[in-house]
């Protein structure tokens, strides 16, 4: 087992690829996801970014879509978005969606939900707030849930980060999780937590190494 900040420093060291590879979190939690309340879901805005820049659509009625564009949304509209997204585009990595607009896009749920780009109240993306909630995923908020094994998947940047950086981002999502213990989960909370990077072998956390765990 490591501390957070030495499995930080290591997974730069073990790390073969050539490319500036992801640095992820894998994170095993003591909950039953098929129970609601406790099939955690939530976001949380990384310190240091992703290093990597996200592509944004907001889907909005014309009153918003120069707020939308000014904070820096790369695809704004609504209708002509609906229809290429029928049609199979989903070159995005986040969708924003005002609440006036969810009857229309609840036709594509079914596409985007299952590759995760369905706007949600929950992850903030379903907002009237569209320049906060542009600007927030353009800073480095991303949006994290547990899947059907009880695992929380995540990036917490890239191989490129100093140690610090990559430790600040992943104490964060930690301690975010912590804060969003399931009053319904028993016993070991936390039953594992592995660092890696896209394609290197991966690093045991001691999660008594993170403060506040």
């Amino acid at each position: 087992m490591y501390s957070l900040a030495d499995a930080s420093a290591l997974v730069k060291e073990v790390n073969t690829t050539k490319f500036d590879a992801s640095v992820d979190l894998h994170i095993r939690l003591g909950v039953d996801p098929r129970k609601p309340d406790q099939a955690l879901r939530g976001t949380v805005s990384l310190p240091h970014g992703t290093g990597k820049s996200k592509r944004v659509l907001v889907l909005c009625a014309p009153d918003k879509e120069e707020e939308a564009t000014n904070a820096g949304a790369d695809y704004v509209g609504l209708d002509e978005y609906v229809e290429k997204i029928q049609g199979g585009w989903t070159d995005v990595d986040v969708i924003i969606a005002t609440p006036n607009v969810m009857a229309k896009v609840g036709r594509i749920g079914r596409i985007l939900g299952p590759r995760g780009l369905m706007p949600n109240p929950k992850t903030g993306t379903v907002t009237f707030d569209v320049a906060d909630a542009v600007s927030e995923v353009k800073k480095g908020k991303i949006a994290f849930k547990v899947d059907k094994f009880g695992i929380i998947h995540t990036s917490v940047g890239r191989v490129s980060f100093s140690a610090d950086k990559i430790s600040d981002n992943a104490a964060e999502v930690l301690n975010t999780i912590i804060k969003m213990k399931p009053s319904a989960a028993k016993g070991i909370y936390f039953k594992s937590v592995y660092m890696a990077s896209t394609m290197s072998p991966g690093i045991p956390v001691d999660i008594k190494s993170v403060k506040g765990a």
